[in-house]
């Protein structure tokens, strides 16, 4: 990485670079948030914070650090409000644990305003589209604030 890119480094989570995509013509797009991977329970989970410089996310990171130390009750919470959201009423407690098998944690993302986005994979692709995945949109008190099929 270049000092224009600099890594951070995280003890507990790992590092993070600042996210770029090369485009078919060789020229590399720069984004608008670090990445980094972190391994849970055997899973590797990709990891976003939004901001530009590191100034702007290493505040992220103890957010961060919070929810991936409480993801086994987060998850829950995120497949549940899945269901809830797209149902007519009032879901079966199976259709619940159907979607906590079959809905993978993917990816999370921290914003600066210390609301955290719980990307899922429909594992078994019975639940959404090819190319679509459900979010949960977490507020600073781990409530699920919105859910939203994103592709």
């Amino acid at each position: 990485m270049t000092d224009a890119h600099p890594t951070i480094d995280d003890p507990e989570l790992g590092s993070f670079t600042r996210a770029t995509s090369e485009l078919t013509d060789g020229s590399v797009l720069t984004h608008d948030w670090f990445v980094g991977t972190v391994s849970v329970a055997g899973t590797d989970l990709d990891l976003m914070l939004e901001g530009t410089t590191v100034d702007e996310v290493t505040p992220l990171l103890p957010r961060l650090r919070e929810v991936v130390a409480r993801l086994d009750v987060l998850r829950r919470l995120a497949t549940d409000a899945v269901v809830t959201n797209f149902s007519t009423g009032e879901p079966e407690p199976h259709e619940l644990d159907d979607a906590f098998a079959d809905l993978a944690l993917e990816t999370i993302e921290a914003s600066p305003d210390g609301t955290v986005v719980l990307h899922l994979t429909d594992t078994c692709g019975e639940h959404f589209p090819e190319g679509y995945w459900p979010a949960a949109h977490l507020g600073v008190d781990d409530t699920v604030d919105q859910v939203t099929v994103e592709s």
